[in-house]
């Protein structure tokens, strides 16, 4: 098993890490809307937060040996189900023409009053 953490993503703000791989996967945890710098969106539009949760799984997707084009599974959380459009959205843009199995659960605000987070499984080869 290996633990991966890359300053291009924010680091875990608790008992946790960014992800791990063991054998040929990656699990990437809850990734929430904050910058690598630590900057925290929670006044940005759903569009934004959405953004830099996709750019935050590619850098983790990066640095465990992966790529958006090898994520088998994600599970989107999101507090304001008005603003899936906008969500689906751009996930689209940003994963193409691949699609990965996905779930979307809606939940109550979430950590800082964020409104999206977003966690992944995918292929390392």
């Amino acid at each position: 098993m290996t633990f991966i953490q890359t300053t291009e993503a924010p680091a875990p703000g608790g008992h946790y890490t960014q992800a791990i791989v063991h054998n040929d996967l990656v699990f990437v945890s809850g990734i929430l809307p904050i910058t690598p710098t630590g900057e925290k969106l929670t006044d940005a539009t759903i569009s934004e937060q959405t953004e830099q949760v996709l750019r935050n799984l590619d850098a983790i997707l990066t640095a465990a040996g992966s790529d958006r084009q090898k994520v088998v599974k994600v599970t989107i959380y999101i507090a304001d189900m008005e603003a899936w459009s906008t969500v689906n959205a751009t996930y689209a843009q940003f994963f193409g023409d691949h699609r990965p199995a996905r779930s979307v659960v809606p939940v109550l605000p979430l950590h800082y009053g964020f409104t999206i987070e977003l966690e992944a499984v995918a292929i390392v080869a």
